[in-house]
């Protein structure tokens, strides 16, 4: 599935939630939307837990 499709996916989710249940269910959406997205990249291979607790100096030096 293109990045095209799940992105026009989750607008339209967010857009019911929005409607349907106001601002509390939008942000909701959204939270758990953003950390589904992260677990997601995690099981794939993509992020590692290190990731996220490595300074800004740390990624400079990873990169090639």
């Amino acid at each position: 599935m293109s990045m095209a499709v799940v992105g026009l996916i989750a607008g339209m989710a967010l857009g019911f939630a929005g409607y349907f249940g106001g601002f509390g269910a939008f942000l909701l959406v959204a939270a758990l939307g953003a950390i589904g997205f992260v677990v997601g990249r995690f099981l794939e291979g993509d992020l590692e837990i290190g990731d996220f607790f490595r300074t800004r100096d740390d990624r400079r030096d990873r990169r090639p």
